[in-house]
């Protein structure tokens, strides 16, 4: 019997060393995914001592670095996480590269404050490392076409496809009218960039630099109008796509439809080097709801400038086009030059006056994978003057029904006598208001704004000196523009002052508020600079400080714009353009006191907007309600009250980065004050 209890007593003790000296372990499953977005589950189990400062790096290419991650989450994301074990599952993006994951130790006497990231927020310390897992990857889909999108090409009755694949082998895109039948073939290009070509850190170090991957783009010709297409991208020895479909453009037609906003960036589900937008995903998931309610009607995106927020950190890019591939393969996706897109220290044009402006807000990619990864009408380029292929997409224009949109570029020479003024001059000048009565043109940086945001002062000076004469002169009828983070409408308005018709003062909007959360207070009152008072100036008409997008939709008679937000999908403002000059101005102010309630159509919206408190019924404003609505959503009195709050908001932050608390979703619809070079 002593025998017998001496065995088991020895047995238990090994039991316990063993258990005592377990090492962590780290699994994923599945290790093989089939396209952007498949989920993959990380698993770990025994991980001594658990704390909230232990971490999952999330590493592609495998052989990368431990302080190169391409993302990272905390452990306590996982319930168990304090027993030990957990899981936690993500979505990946094809990289053209395997991914490992690996889970560190990492302490509060290791915090290093000089290593920080793009919020000033402690990067994870790789010292210790507790276990590596096996491989996972994209086997033969890594070849296969994605990050698909479409553009509008110079003549009407054609649509560029732009795609992106892991070799340069030939692809092609067949299409025709019957999705058994894909008839047509168009052979594509395939291009690509290297690091030495990006201007400055990060996009030019190793830690920021990704492969790129082979990006090819072809042009679908002879296009019936109005009519729906179907297309699929690959080869036979690369296998094919899945089919996808669009509207082609209507050179006949008097209808337009657009979708308008910018500064969307995107989301990705880890924390990176940078700040991403969660909010993105709802902008995208509210376009994609309207363009499936059109059917068979055409409609394209426009993305006015600061486009994947990638900054230089190249895997963004890759995040971004899997984010809107499901709309841009189905519509046209426009884009402008933003400054988070070009801006670079040695950047060929940068006047004394702004000197301080133009910085290196785009990460040191000088406009090399906006240039190449986007193929928009015309032939507009830029020299860099270093070793990067010129800009490209800077100014262009088309026409879409019933409206003449012209595309401006804010980073590069928009002064009287420089190449972009003259095609501007040009382009203006030769509208042909029979065929388009509207005009409407689109630029990144604001030339109106009641946003506290003086660094862009004296550019806002050259523009109203140099651009503004052309936009009165040449009646147009709406200017649109991002960059602040807001969305606001103004009056009719020239010099400053508000007029009664478009036609020699036209409309102005902000549209910034289509995913990025940085952003200055409003202007406060001159005479009380040192107190948190913010008034709405009388050429301001409407603003808020909600996430969300703007519809545009015209005919020969009227040009309506509509802003919709994204914490209901529903529309909160709208203006109407009418081809004989007047504007028609909605307001929740005015909505209050109409008699009517309805709710919005899905995009055929003509007129209204809704109080943020009130029921989610829509009062619409009548047709003819006169150029007086001014509002300002309850939203940005939120933002206001958010600048009495801010160090709370800094102090909180801090004890929930390294409690492990997570963001809710009030948490992500909430607005960060701006750093001066955040915009």
């Amino acid at each position: 019997m002593i025998l017998n209890f001496s065995i088991f007593f020895t047995l238990f003790l090994s039991i316990l060393t063993s258990s005592a000296n377990a090492e962590a372990t780290l699994s994923v499953s599945p290790t093989t995914l089939k396209r952007s977005g498949d989920n993959v589950t990380i698993q770990w189990s025994d991980v001594d001592s658990p704390s909230d400062l232990d971490w999952l790096g999330i590493y592609s290419p495998p052989d990368s670095p431990h302080d190169h991650f391409i993302g990272y989450k905390f452990l306590n994301a996982s319930s168990t996480s304090k027993s030990g074990y957990g899981s936690i599952t993500l979505p990946l993006t094809n990289l053209r590269s395997d991914y490992t994951f690996r889970i560190f130790r990492w302490t509060q006497a290791e915090i290093d404050t000089k290593h920080l990231d793009h919020d000033q927020n402690p990067l994870p310390g790789t010292k210790h490392l507790l276990a590596e897992s096996e491989k996972v990857t994209f086997g033969s889909a890594v070849d296969k076409a994605e990050q698909i999108h479409l553009a509008y090409e110079n003549k009407p009755n054609r649509m560029q496809v732009t795609f992106v694949a892991g070799d340069g082998d030939e692809r092609f895109v067949r299409y025709g009218e019957t999705k058994d039948l894909l008839g047509n073939s168009a052979a594509a290009r395939g291009i690509r960039y290297d690091r030495e070509q990006m201007c400055n850190a990060p996009a030019n170090s190793s830690i920021g630099w990704r492969d790129p991957g082979w990006i090819f783009h072809t042009v679908l010709k002879n296009l019936n109008p109005a009519v729906r297409n179907y297309y699929q991208i690959g080869s036979e020895a690369k296998g094919w796509s899945e089919i996808y479909s669009f509207i082609s453009r209507d050179m006949y037609a008097q209808e337009t439809r657009a979708f308008v906003f910018g500064d969307m960036g995107c989301a990705t589900p880890y924390k990176t080097f940078i700040r991403t937008q969660q909010e993105s995903k709802s902008t995208v998931k509210w376009i994609l709801r309207d363009i499936e309610a059109l059917g068979d009607k055409p409609s394209f995106i426009s993305h006015i400038g600061d486009i994947s927020y990638a900054r230089g950190y190249s895997w963004v890019w890759d995040e971004f086009f899997a984010q809107i591939e499901p709309i841009a393969s189905k519509v046209p996706y426009h884009v402008c030059i933003g400054n988070h897109e070009y801006d670079f220290p040695a950047q060929p044009w940068k006047p004394d006056w702004a000197a301080s402006t133009y910085g290196n807000d785009g990460g040191g990619e000088c406009g090399v994978p906006y240039s190449l990864k986007f193929n928009m009408p015309g032939n507009s380029t830029e020299l860099t003057g270093t070793n990067a292929p010129v800009t490209r997409n800077l100014y262009y224009s088309y026409d879409a029904g019933s409206v003449h949109f012209l595309s401006i570029s804010t980073e590069t020479n928009f002064l009287e006598g420089g190449t972009q003024y003259e095609y501007i001059k040009r382009d203006l000048e030769s509208v042909d208001r029979n065929k388009t009565p509207f005009v409407v043109v689109q630029g990144h940086r604001p030339m109106y704004t009641t946003s506290n945001e003086v660094r862009d002062t004296t550019i806002r000076q050259k523009m109203l000196e140099h651009l503004e004469p052309l936009f009165v002169k040449n009646e147009v009828t709406l200017a649109i523009w991002g960059h602040v983070h807001r969305y606001e409408r103004f009056c009719p308005i020239s010099n400053n002052t508000c007029g009664k018709l478009w036609k020699g003062s036209p409309v102005h909007l902000v549209v910034g508020m289509g995913g990025q959360d940085w952003q200055s207070v409003w202007a406060v009152r001159p005479n009380h600079p040192d107190l948190p008072i913010f008034p709405q100036p009388e050429e301001s008409m409407y603003r808020t400080g909600e996430f969300g997008y703007t519809r545009l939709v015209a005919n020969k008679d009227k040009l309506t714009v509509s802003f919709v937000g994204n914490h209901d999908g529903e529309v909160h403002d709208t203006v109407e353009m009418l081809a004989t000059g007047e504007v028609i101005s909605g307001s929740k102010d005015d909505a209050k006191s109409s008699d009517t309630a309805a709710a919005p159509a899905p995009v055929e919206v003509t007129s209204g907007s809704k109080d943020d408190t009130e029921s989610s019924n829509v009062q619409n404003v009548p047709t003819s309600a006169t150029l007086v609505g001014k509002s300002e959503s309850d939203g940005s009195w939120f933002v206001k009250a958010a600048g009495l709050m801010v160090m709370g908001m800094v102090l909180g932050f801090i004890a929930g980065y390294f409690t492990g608390v997570k963001k809710g979703s009030s948490a992500r619809n909430r607005w960060i004050p701006v750093k001066s070079e955040e915009i």
